[in-house]
């Protein structure tokens, strides 16, 4: 069966100091046969340095061309989805000759949910909390035009700072239809992040039911990724993402061609 990995953070990541050729090792060992690095541009100065691809892209190139025996190597990024960096944003994405582009919210109204995360949720009830987080996602949506998936798109549960943390997506189904409705008019997707493992949530991100709720809505592209920052989580419950794609209702798994999607056979 062919298997991808399409979320994979290295030291080219201000939040991982594992070496790219390390992660590809793992792969390759771990029997998969496509993997994307998708390291973070993220454009809030105050906590993370601008983005130097200048210095990334020819490592990854020299790598890819050492491993192409063994393992395809796509160039991918993960852009933190802010709409007021979004000019910033969409030039950046533009800019370089990326394959695959994850867009992801890591901040929420100027405020980082882990670099902030006492004065985000600091007064807020969860359901503000988490409805304002989809209403900045539908914005985002809106104004940052480039990416090709919406990366953990529940991902706010992860930072959350109540007695019971989940999401249940019938109580912002409203919202969550609505940045679905978008992304599949956008000819845009989704990813299973499977980084809840990791995290003791025991789920993906998204959950099933709103996989399931892309799926009805019409949704077709789907990847789905690790979000490892080491070696040794490289794949990590990639083989259940895959599981739970299909029980959502798809036959394909996305791959990316210079920002083209290309559909596998699960």
């Amino acid at each position: 069966m062919f298997r991808a990995d399409y979320h994979l953070h290295s030291s080219f990541s201000i939040d991982s100091e594992t070496p790219m050729e390390d992660i590809i090792k793992s792969a390759v060992k771990k029997g998969m046969n496509e993997i994307a690095f998708t390291d973070h541009a993220d454009f809030d100065e105050r906590y993370y340095p601008v983005p130097e691809y200048e210095s990334y892209v020819p490592v990854f190139t020299e790598l890819k061309e050492k491993y192409k025996d063994k393992i395809n190597i796509i160039l991918g990024v993960e852009t933190g989805l802010e709409n007021r960096w979004s000019d910033r944003i969409n030039e950046f994405t533009l800019k370089y000759d990326f394959d695959f582009i994850i867009g992801s919210s890591h901040a929420v109204q100027t405020l980082d949910l882990y670099f902030d995360q006492k004065e985000y949720f600091s007064g807020k009830t969860k359901k503000e909390a988490y409805t304002i987080y989809f209403e900045e996602m539908l914005k985002n949506i809106s104004k940052c035009k480039y990416f090709n998936v919406y990366g953990h798109m529940d991902f706010v549960s992860r930072y959350g700072m109540y007695e019971d943390n989940s999401l249940n997506y019938k109580e912002y189904k409203e919202l969550i239809d609505e940045c679905l409705k978008t992304l599949i008019e956008n000819g845009q997707g989704i990813e299973v992040n499977t980084s809840g493992f990791r995290y003791g949530i025991n789920d993906t991100y998204p959950s099933l039911d709103i996989i399931k709720r892309y799926r009805e809505l019409g949704g077709e592209i789907i990847t789905a990724g690790s979000d490892s920052h080491t070696a040794k989580d490289a794949a990590d419950h990639i083989d259940y993402a895959y599981e739970l794609i299909k029980e959502a209702g798809f036959e394909y798994i996305t791959v990316f061609r210079k920002k083209i999607p290309e559909f596998i056979r699960i």
